[in-house]
């Protein structure tokens, strides 16, 4: 039995005692000095009157409300609306409130809600009937929470255009701050025979979906919960959308309401499995999104997200709505044969702004071709792409992909990429660092880097989206790349050895990368400032066939200095026209001439050698280099060897098709050339 201290129950007695007196004292003098309860203690005759009065006022309203026809009310309402919105807003049916009861009712029957001035022939909405209950007790605290609201045969029409009207938006004047729709607490939500249309006219998207909603939880209930599904197009090819969630039966505002989405369309797929986090809060949600499709560039049309030509994707990651911001989260899958990893934030409103931060372990360098118009084929399993055209037509190198400028327009945003690994290619290339920065129709490409084996790529770009035609300026610098990685092997011996250096800096209009380069201005320059040469193809460099033949003949490797080699070029009009055109050997100096159209991607070029040393035969002909870049032909001056006696083609059929390309017999009074100053001035 529990034993109560010693002097507890004096004490407190001490305790209420004095409470009662501090309570009768603060009667007292409430008593004594306020009038306004002297008065509900002992009216007097205005008292009496003023409570009478009230009564009477209390009841006339009462009587009021119990006979008054709400009906009388549509015709004001309905023309304060319609100045309110700009458009015509009416209550064609009867309006019903119900508002003696702890929840109040309104009924409304045959509402229309009529578009704007640019959207006249189209309702925005028509609506049979809303019943909507309100609970007294929040609603007298400022806050709204409906114990039901049941609708039915909603017919909803929503239209944007491609300069960002939207038929829905009662306040177009009003910036848009991307925050998501908050609705008030719904307890019991029925939507019966709805019916929903979007059509997004920038995207060339059609939607008609049904949309219900039921609150039975019984276990036969079928399909109890919300409901949105439907059918479309977009851009000419299907679309189908299906959004349902649990049963909305005594939903609470801590309890998260889970939800289903699939989108299909335009090639693409998009799965969210994920809850709102504040039921009726749409501005914020967590979920699990799963992407899949043809092209990552193809989601432009479902989310207006503006990304880059890719190979076949699948993607996962944690996707996150708070108002403004969506956040995805580590983002995992492959697009193509790589993977990719990292994360996104997307921030909505007036502007859509994308930031992102992805990776890859292992990068195929054909995927990342794509981005720049190549097209790809990747297997079956995702693990090898190829590269199956270049974009350009039959035996082109230059994509033709065109840039769409207007979806740069609509964004800003920026992008870090890494590529720890690239798959075995044949410019071994090890390593890739990709750098982007979008702001108002300008896109900076800083940095873009690719790391070779030996040598390194390093450069930037800028495009100016602002134009009808995008006006882009590049820079780009080689550095230590090794010649023997241009040059195939010949007997398991490179033939050629040593560093290449070289820069591209073009500018010019352009949507794609074939049309830039075909109108470009600018200087093309590469320089070999020391390396080896097989002595062998070195003297036959100056058609020396007296010493080229023999070493070729009995198979000589002798190597021999290349002291200096410079292509420096003038681009204009699409067109590189040789300024410098110099290899020097220590047995032969090399001058050329000619021009590279980059607009049709052919060669003219004319390489005249001279021999250092005194050879017995020598043929007094040119190089010529002709063709496509992606096929080109080397050979001699036909016409000048005719001259000397057809040798020419006694060589080709004794080492054809490189000894073709030589000429014969020189005193050997060439100099050295100084390469100092040809280095230098190669820009």
């Amino acid at each position: 039995m529990l034993k109560i201290p010693s002097g507890w129950r004096e004490r407190t007695g001490v305790a209420m005692a004095t409470a009662r007196a501090r309570a009768q004292g603060w009667h007292t003098r409430i008593a004594a000095h306020d009038p306004v309860y002297r008065g509900f203690r002992h009216p007097g005759r205005a008292e009496k009157v003023a409570a009478s009065v009230s009564l009477v006022l209390i009841a006339a309203i009462v009587l009021f409300l119990l006979v008054f026809d709400w009906n009388w009310l549509r015709g004001p309402l309905g023309r304060w609306a319609s100045a309110e919105y700009d458009r015509e807003i009416a209550i064609e049916g009867d309006l019903d409130v119900r508002p003696f009861s702890w929840t109040p009712t309104v009924i409304v029957n045959d509402l229309k809600f009529g578009g704007p001035d640019w959207a006249r022939e189209r309702d925005t909405a028509q609506v049979g009937r809303i019943e909507a209950r309100f609970r007294l007790r929040t609603l007298l605290a400022g806050r709204i929470e409906l114990p039901l609201l049941a609708i039915t045969r909603p017919d909803v029409v929503l239209i944007s255009t491609e300069d960002g009207r939207q038929s829905w938006d009662l306040d177009p004047d009003r910036p848009d701050n991307g925050e998501g729709l908050n609705l008030p607490l719904i307890n019991r939500l029925i939507i019966e025979e709805g019916q929903l249309v979007l059509e997004a006219r920038e995207r060339d998207l059609t939607l008609d979906a049904g949309v219900s909603a039921q609150e039975s939880t019984t276990a036969d209930s079928g399909g109890a919960g919300f409901l949105l599904a439907g059918q479309g197009e977009i851009n000419g090819s299907p679309l189908t959308l299906r959004i349902s969630g649990g049963p909305l039966v005594n939903i609470r505002r801590d309890r998260p309401y889970r939800f289903e989405a699939r989108l299909e369309g335009a090639r693409s797929r998009l799965v969210v499995d994920g809850a709102i986090t504040r039921p009726f809060d749409l501005g914020r949600f967590t979920s699990m999104l799963r992407l899949e499709g043809q092209d990552l560039n193809d989601l432009y049309l479902l989310t207006g997200v503006t990304l880059p030509n890719t190979p076949p994707y699948r993607l996962s990651g944690a996707l996150t709505r708070d108002d403004s911001v969506w956040t995805l989260n580590e983002v995992a899958g492959r697009v193509g044969a790589s993977d990719l990893s990292g994360d996104v934030r997307i921030k909505g409103g007036e502007r859509l702004r994308v930031d992102a931060n992805l990776a890859s372990r292992r990068l195929d360098l054909d995927d990342l071709m794509a981005i720049l118009g190549a097209q790809t084929r990747t297997n079956a399993a995702g693990t090898e792409t190829t590269t199956v055209a270049s974009g350009a037509g039959p035996g082109r190198l230059l994509p033709d992909a065109t840039l769409q400028v207007d979806r740069l327009r609509t964004m800003d945003g920026s992008l870090t990429y890494r590529a720890a690994s690239v798959k075995a290619n044949d410019l071994e290339i090890r390593t890739v660092r990709l750098g982007a920065k979008l702001e108002d129709g300008l896109l900076d490409l800083d940095p873009v880097a690719f790391a070779f084996s030996r040598g390194e790529l390093n450069g930037t770009a800028r495009i100016n989206a602002t134009r009808n035609t995008p006006y882009s300026a590049i820079d780009f610098r080689l550095a230590g790349y090794p010649l023997e990685s241009i040059i195939p092997l010949r007997g398991g011996v490179a033939p050629l050895s040593g560093i290449a250096l070289g820069r591209a800096r073009l500018e010019g209009p352009g949507a794609s990368i074939h049309n830039f380069a075909g109108g470009s201005r600018g200087s093309l320059s590469l320089v070999v400032p020391r390396g080896e040469l097989r002595t062998a193809f070195a003297e036959l460099l100056g058609i020396n066939a007296s010493a080229g033949l023999t070493r070729l003949l009995r198979g000589d490797q002798s190597r021999s200095t290349i002291r200096c080699g410079v292509a420096d070029f003038d681009v204009s009009g699409g067109v590189a026209r040789a300024r410098t055109l110099v290899v020097d050997t220590d047995v032969v100096l090399a001058k050329g001439s000619g021009s590279i159209n980059l607009g049709n991607e052919t060669l003219d070029l004319r390489i005249d050698g001279d021999s250092k040393r005194p050879r017995l035969l020598r043929l007094w002909t040119p190089i010529t280099v002709r063709g496509s870049l992606s096929k080109p032909s080397v050979g001699v001056d036909v016409g000048s060897t005719l001259a000397q006696g057809g040798v020419v083609g006694a060589l080709a059929a004794v080492v054809a098709p490189i000894a073709a390309l030589f000429a014969f017999v020189d005193p050997g009074l060439a100099e050295d050339a100084d390469c100092g100053a040809l280095i230098a001035g190669a820009r």
